[in-house]
């Protein structure tokens, strides 16, 4: 008998944001482009990978301004907030075939600022995001998952949407959260807890035994000296 489960939803994909910073390569499909490609990668290879090619160790990147434009080389200013990283590479791409610069072109970026930051009453986390793809569920895994402590059922994800902040609550043991918009995790996200409403019980619970315990040895003891002077 075949196991039901929930379908996938694969089209969810991180998008550019205002201040975002992009790693993007122009490339030759064909390889006998690769002096053409040259003035597009401009501040591509510099720092500690200059001239060391796409994988490089460090790439200076193209910061996305507040109106979600980057100052491409030789094109100019492009629009990409709010498109995913493949639409970046398909908008470039088709403008560097529609002014006639490149006939194939292939166009590579990357997020290089996809952070998660994780808060709770006791300290925080920077989670790097590597795959620029991560879940609620995978970032809650990389911070080290919940204490006992911690609600379930009420925690945040604070996310800035259309120029404002939103705070939106999620509970992980809930099938809903699957198909939640917050489910898949922005760059620069905020993932808050709570405790729960009786920590304070559950953390003192020794001290308070400890002084009921003391309070009823006064009391047995009260108790023997009265009947004895009452026996006297």
């Amino acid at each position: 008998m075949p196991i039901e489960g929930m379908p996938i939803n694969e089209h969810l994909e991180a998008t550019v944001a205002p201040y975002d910073e992009l790693r993007i390569n122009v490339l030759s499909n064909t390889g006998k482009d690769d002096e053409l490609v040259k003035p597009f990668n401009a501040i591509q290879n510099m720092g500690s990978g200059y001239g060391g090619g796409f994988n490089s160790g460090y790439y200076y990147g193209y910061l996305v301004d507040g109106e979600g434009f980057i100052e491409f080389p030789v094109l100019g200013k492009i629009h990409v907030a709010g498109l995913t990283r493949l639409q970046v590479q398909d908008t470039i791409a088709a403008q560097l075939i529609r002014d006639g610069h490149l006939k194939d072109p292939l166009v590579v970026a990357r997020f290089l600022n996809f952070r998660v930051y994780f808060l709770t009453s006791s300290g925080g986390k920077v989670l790097n995001i590597t795959n620029e793809r991560c879940t609620f569920l995978e970032a809650l895994a990389m911070a080290g998952g919940l204490d006992w402590y911690t609600r379930r059922d009420r925690i945040g994800v604070m996310r800035e949407v259309d120029g404002k902040r939103v705070i939106h609550y999620l509970d992980p043991r809930s099938t809903s959260i699957f198909d939640d918009e917050f489910f898949l995790m922005q760059q620069n996200d905020i993932i808050f807890t709570e405790e729960r409403p009786y920590k304070f019980f559950n953390n003192n619970l020794a001290t308070i035994m400890s002084l009921v315990s003391s309070a009823l040895s006064v009391y047995t003891i009260y108790k023997m000296i009265v009947g004895e002077f009452n026996h006297n």
